[in-house]
């Protein structure tokens, strides 16, 4: 299963998941393997039995990182290609949760064949986090990311933010940013920063996939703004009230329409109040903190420029408690990824 979790990485990110297989021999061999390349190309477990003979299937293992699927769609069905040559067992790491797609399991366990789920089922849900929330949720996944102090500030109190991270930090940032559909930001970063919203290189060039650029705000967009010589057309839609009363329903109603738009993966850079309003509405399902060691404080008026405000929490029972998944060094700097707590524990 290690090997077809490696093997599944080759294969693009995008609308279908990535899915590898590995196909044992009635004696335990390797015999073949396959992965998913595509939208219309043919799925993991296809790719590998296409290696084989019938007589080589037949009574063989195969060891998959995602429920065989159980539908037509550009191809046919896993579950009955697999009956079909003849495979004694399947072993999957987690199940899938398409309402079309699911079924495979019980399809196969139907047609006499022995069926284990759940083998590094923690690792295969960390390689598919983000489609398996599209496909659970029904909205595109948010990765929400910010910059810090190492007291959790922003900025400076004259509101200037660059740079508070390294060179390393922001060459992940913007790696991040390509493997994104669409990255949101608020009208008060961009008018503050001018982001140019792209995905680039240290070596200053783009990368091949970018980000379309989403603003949420009531002010304009400057017509000399960096952001609208993005090679992908600006979304610009209201921000009313993200700070108030109704501002989860619009961080909601912007997910809903990025979702109609095939959307599925969205990074959400837009400063304390984009990132704030995500968060508080739940609709976080990673965070991405990167940690300077340094201090900014506030300002001799009182003014405070935090990370994060107005999550609506407080006491402290009310805090929104998150597992930390990975921990990196980038130069100087710290990320943290750290993602919703699945079981709701108590902690001291």
């Amino acid at each position: 299963m290690a090997h077809a979790l490696e093997i599944a990485g080759r294969g693009p990110r995008g609308v279908n998941p990535q899915v590898g297989a590995v196909i044992l021999s009635p004696d335990g061999g390797v015999i073949a393997e396959g992965w998913h390349r595509g939208a219309g190309t043919a799925h993991a477990e296809v790719d590998a039995l296409s290696h084989l003979t019938r007589a080589q299937t037949r009574g063989a293992t195969a060891v998959v990182t995602l429920e065989p699927c159980n539908h037509h769609g550009r191809t046919g069905p896993c579950a009955q290609a697999l009956i079909d040559a003849g495979v004694a067992r399947v072993v999957y790491a987690v199940g899938d949760p398409g309402d079309a797609s699911s079924g495979g399991a019980e399809r196969l366990r139907e047609a006499g064949v022995d069926v284990e789920a759940g083998v590094l089922a923690a690792d295969a849900d960390a390689l598919l986090h983000d489609w398996l929330t599209v496909q659970r949720l029904g909205r595109p996944h948010v990765t929400v990311k910010w910059a810090q102090s190492l007291d959790g500030r922003a900025a400076a109190a004259d509101g200037t933010s660059r740079w508070i991270t390294g060179p390393a930090a922001r060459a992940d940032v913007h790696r991040r940013r390509a493997q994104a559909d669409a990255i949101v930001v608020g009208t008060g970063t961009l008018l503050a920063d001018d982001p140019a919203l792209t995905a680039r290189r240290p070596d200053g060039t783009l990368y091949e996939t970018q980000p379309a650029p989403v603003v949420l705000g009531d002010r304009a967009i400057p017509d000399d703004a960096l952001v609208l010589r993005h090679p992908r057309t600006v979304l610009h839609r209201s921000g009313a009230n993200l700070f108030g009363e109704h501002g989860d329903d619009v961080s909601a109603s912007v997910l809903a329409e990025l979702r109609e738009r095939g959307v599925q993966r969205v990074f959400v850079e837009g400063g304390p109040t984009i990132a704030s309003a995500f968060v508080r509405a739940g609709l976080a399902d990673e965070v991405l903190a990167y940690i300077a060691p340094t201090l900014i404080g506030y300002g001799a008026d009182g003014t405070d420029r935090p990370a994060l405000r107005g999550l609506g929490v407080e006491t402290i029972d009310a805090q929104v408690r998150l597992e930390i998944v990975e921990l990196e060094r980038l130069g100087d700097d710290l990320l943290v990824v750290a993602r919703p707590r699945i079981a709701d524990e108590k902690e001291h």
